[in-house]
């Protein structure tokens, strides 16, 4: 498979996601799932995706659609890149096993489904506030954070650029 295939192929439909998922738990697989924008893709994002699949076999991640990402009420120009071009990023970094979009503000119904072993936000979060944490919790799993690397962050992007 060429190296473009398989970066498409991790790209998942709701319904090729759920096969994945369950192929993945009857090998008792450890998953692993977080979230984001993800709208320029940067040394933070990497670290902390590389950081997040360490945590089990398997890493699911969530791209907010483009729709979601303007409901998050993050800068008007936001997202910067649209949902294909985000999800084929991630998709292409090797610590990512899947990447699915999703246009719910939350990705609540998505965890519901998946229920993955360990669900993982940045350390911004407090882990009992992070959206999922029931799920996750009353299933047997972990919620966890990771910190994050200071000074890289879409929005610190967007601000440099703008300046110059």
């Amino acid at each position: 498979m060429k190296h473009h295939e398989k970066i498409q192929d991790k790209i998942k439909t709701q319904s090729a996601l759920m096969e994945f998922v369950e192929q993945a738990k009857s090998n008792d697989k450890r998953i692993v799932f977080t979230n984001g924008c993800f709208d320029i893709l940067h040394k933070g994002h990497v670290d902390y995706l590389s950081k997040a699949a360490d945590k089990g076999d398997i890493l699911i991640v969530g791209v907010n659609t483009d729709e979601s990402v303007k409901r998050l009420g993050k800068s008007p120009s936001r997202p910067i890149q649209d949902e294909d071009a985000r999800a084929y990023l991630i998709a292409s970094l090797e610590s990512v096993s899947a990447v699915i979009l999703f246009n719910e503000d939350t990705p609540y119904e998505l965890i519901q489904k998946i229920v993955p072993n360990v669900l993982v936000k940045g350390s911004d979060y407090e882990p009992s506030k992070i959206v999922g944490y029931d799920i996750v919790i009353s299933n047997g799993g972990s919620v966890e954070t990771i910190d994050f690397i200071a000074g890289y962050s879409t929005t610190a992007i967007e601000k440099k650029i703008k300046n110059t």
